[in-house]
């Protein structure tokens, strides 16, 4: 299943300047689940242990001013740091919000961001596109206003923070406009004629403003793709759709997102997939990102037919574990699914007449199961009411299954096909109410 495009433009919030500074962060951070804690930006990760007590002190080289992350394995803190921050904050990560403090040079506007938060926290976007349009506008004016009250009140110490804070203000209005009527939309409603327009001023290349906001960045991502046709005039669409469009926009840092929203286009089921590595490497300038597409184009290639399958060892629904060595002299037909998956359970009516097809012949129909362990039962007692015939296996860690992420899968369902030698005939092989399927088989001479 596609997973919807909005949930891939959940991402941290930013800000550029040159060249690269020194700038001091120590502080704090109580109850974290590993003494671990990264700080992150464009193009900047780094991992902090903390000592026994909490406490932290690094000098980090940026080459940036802006609005960075500090995140912990619970939480995630947006920290304003510029060229001239000496930062010093404290909290207790069991108990974030109360306990956040700010100290040294640039905590007046980092203990604004930790405020600002509080409000826009304390109702979820889910929540608030929900409302009916009048809640929903009412809702949307009193965060606002209590937006800029807090803004007002504050006595900025850094001017350039203070004027592009002004527009995100802006931006989280317009953002919360337009998504309020994408999802009303979606589930079949219209906004009435008084609907607030959105505003069709806003510059949408501005690497300035995309690195500082994050309600910028939702508006400019989503926006530009709603002109992009997808694969086959389907509304989804990714990086792969829009190469040209990319390439001539001006923020090299809107660019290097896109491209990082799609590295998951560097797959199997991508024909195109060397062609779109080599595109993607020539747009994005973050090294982080070319690692990420050059690890999925090396597992990519180790898909090919012919190359040897990677390796699983599961439970078996009917007692004991099952690996791939085990059904070694036969052919294998994969079937990756969830009882929660509705796609999937279409598939099975299909599947029992294949299956019932090549009874006898030298082929195992497999299914691996995505439920998570903590479901085992219910995932054991659906296998016995539906009568799922074949192998049914449950993989240990779900999508973080090393067999599955060896294979690339984010969606499903998937189907595989393995030859007797455990080798691939197909990473994603037909499925089972396509035809093609039968040809694919019967090519073989199972």
């Amino acid at each position: 299943m596609k997973k919807n495009l909005l949930l891939l433009l959940i991402i941290a919030f930013y800000s550029f300047t040159t060249p690269e500074e020194i700038v001091t962060v120590s502080g704090k951070i109580t109850n974290t689940e590993n003494k671990t804690i990264r700080i992150k930006g464009e193009m900047f990760d780094k991992e902090i242990k903390l000592k026994p007590d909490g406490s932290f002190s690094e000098n980090l080289p940026l080459q940036y001013d802006g609005i960075y992350k500090i995140e912990t394995t619970k939480n995630s803190i947006p920290v304003y740091l510029a060229k001239d921050s000496k930062l010093v904050l404290s909290t207790d990560d069991a108990n974030l919000n109360s306990t956040l403090k700010f100290t040294g040079k640039g905590s007046v506007e980092n203990q604004y961001l930790a405020k600002k938060q509080l409000i826009t926290s304390a109702i979820s976007d889910e929540e608030l596109y929900k409302l009916n349009e009048n809640e929903f506008l009412k809702k949307l004016q009193e965060i606002k206003n209590s937006i800029n009250t807090l803004y007002l009140k504050t006595k900025f110490t850094d001017a350039d923070f203070k004027v592009k804070e002004a527009r995100s203000i802006h931006y989280l209005e317009q953002k919360h406009l337009f998504f309020y009527k994408a999802f009303a939309s979606a589930r079949g409603d219209k906004v009435s004629e008084k609907y607030p327009k959105f505003d069709q001023t806003i510059d949408m290349d501005n690497d300035s403003d995309f690195l500082f906001s994050n309600e910028y960045q939702g508006i400019v991502l989503y926006k530009f793709y709603e002109n992009i046709k997808g694969d086959g005039g389907v509304d989804f669409v990714t990086a792969k759709n829009a190469i040209p469009e990319i390439k001539a926009l001006k923020s090299q840092s809107i660019k290097n997102h896109l491209i990082e929203n799609s590295a998951n286009d560097i797959n199997i089921k991508n024909l195109n997939y060397a062609k779109i590595y080599q595109e993607f490497l020539s747009i994005t300038n973050d090294p982080i990102i070319k690692q990420t597409l050059t690890a999925n184009y090396n597992a990519t290639n180790a898909l090919q037919p012919g190359n040897p399958s990677p390796k699983f060892d599961y439970e078996n629904q009917k007692g004991g574990k099952t690996s791939l060595e085990n059904l070694k002299g036969k052919y294998i037909y994969i079937d990756l699914w969830a009882t929660w998956c509705s796609p999937c359970r279409e598939q099975f009516p299909f599947l029992q007449k294949v299956e019932e097809q090549y009874k006898g012949k030298n082929i195992e129909f497999v299914a691996i199961s995505l439920d998570a362990i903590k479901d085992h039962s219910k995932w054991s007692k659906f296998v016995s009411e539906k009568q799922l015939s074949g192998i049914q296996l449950l993989a240990d860690k779900e999508f973080e299954s090393k067999f599955i992420k060896d294979y690339g899968i984010h969606e499903i369902p998937i189907f595989i096909l393995l030859d007797p030698n455990g080798n691939i005939v197909s990473a994603r092989a037909p499925k089972p109410s396509d035809p093609k399927l039968i040809d694919l088989l019967n090519s073989l001479k199972i």
